[in-house]
């Protein structure tokens, strides 16, 4: 928007903070989205296919939980740094065209669009369950799904069943949209990211970023090791500091061999 002329005032990204994506992103809507799932469907994790389209910190916490759960996990990704870092973290690796045959839970966790579509549902087992925790609705094709169905019911709260022409059945939850809504994130892990906005509010309107009254998008700024130690703090935990000395050895290249 602020490349276009479409930004009509100032912007922190704090979303790309350490202490957002690191936290809030991997633990907070990692549980937050499989608590989600087990809360609309019932559906038991352990034993199951648990299909997550993609590997950034959400799409690695949500792996993580599932497996935690019981879950055999399949990632799928178009990066394929994130594809190698997903199969050494010990997850099965392919793409959605063959995990869609496998696959009896769904999750779309990438903010791209069309992610799950036409030529996945038409190869999804009778019952699959399909939902998204990324961006919006669109990382489902739900056009296609209606197209392709006969007819479509609430089963449960947030569970629209889709009978497909072929006799199959798909789930939608959440009519597509973030599968964290029947819980939102524990604040337990969301308070360092409020603090973090709550922080950029005081920056832009106080003198420490006078040039950030201007239309933009502006750094979250360096203040991460400040949140991390506070959040110790609140958790009891303490953690040593470098000694001068050491400091001094790691800003330096003239001894060690």
């Amino acid at each position: 928007m602020a490349k276009e002329g479409a930004l009509k005032f100032p912007i922190i990204a704090v979303n790309d903070a350490d202490t957002k994506h690191l936290f809030d992103n991997r633990y907070g809507t990692g549980q937050s989205t499989l608590d989600g799932i087990i809360r609309a469907t019932n559906f038991l994790i352990a034993g199951s296919k648990f299909v997550v389209a993609g590997y950034g910190w959400c799409g690695r916490g949500l792996a993580s939980r599932a497996r935690g759960a019981g879950a055999e996990v399949i990632v799928t990704e178009v990066d394929p740094t994130k594809a190698l870092e997903a199969v050494m973290d010990g997850f099965r690796v392919m793409s959605m065209t063959e995990a869609a045959k496998l696959g009896d839970v769904f999750c779309t966790v990438t903010g791209n669009k069309n992610v799950l579509a036409k030529e996945h549902f038409e190869l999804m087992r009778d019952g699959a369950i399909i939902s998204n925790s990324g961006h919006f609705n669109v990382e489902i094709d739900i056009p296609s799904l209606e197209r392709m169905s006969s007819s479509k019911r609430t089963t449960r709260n947030f569970v629209e069943e889709y009978s497909l022409k072929d006799g199959r059945k798909i789930n939608l939850l959440g009519e597509g949209r973030s599968s964290t809504w029947p819980r939102r994130r524990s604040s337990a892990v969301r308070d360092g990211h409020e603090f973090r906005g709550s922080g950029a509010l005081l920056r832009i309107h106080g003198q420490e970023l006078q040039d950030a009254r201007e239309e933009g998008v502006y750094r979250a700024g360096r203040s991460r090791q400040r949140v991390a130690r506070l959040k110790l703090e609140s958790m009891g935990v303490k953690i040593d500091k470098l000694t001068s000395e050491q400091e001094e050895y790691l800003a330096s290249w003239s001894e060690g061999t």
